[in-house]
């Protein structure tokens, strides 16, 4: 069996856990992101900043299922992509005969 579609088959196959985005804003937007955080911790009480955390963690669900379709989507249009491509070899193949 071709080894991509063994780790799939055994669920090894999770593009999500071995992407780093290359971005050349990804790292410095983190940071950012970390220092406004630490910012936000000590200016609130600490049921407020809880709170806040809540929100993020709401909002990184809803971007996560976001990201799940549009991975979805893309995938299906890919596969559908290869599939007009092929019939259309197929065509052009016959038409040189």
């Amino acid at each position: 069996m071709n080894p991509i579609l063994e780790a799939l088959y055994n669920g090894r196959l999770r593009p999500d856990e071995m992407m780093m985005p290359t971005h050349p804003e990804y790292k410095e937007l983190g940071r950012q992101i970390a220092a406004l955080t630490e910012q936000w911790k000590n200016r609130l009480s600490e049921n407020e900043f809880l709170e806040l955390e809540q929100l993020f963690d709401l909002w990184g669900r809803c971007e996560g299922m976001h990201t799940e379709a549009a991975f979805v989507q893309g995938f299906r249009l890919g596969a559908n992509m290869l599939i007009e491509v092929m019939s259309q070899r197929a065509e052009s193949v016959l038409e040189f005969n």
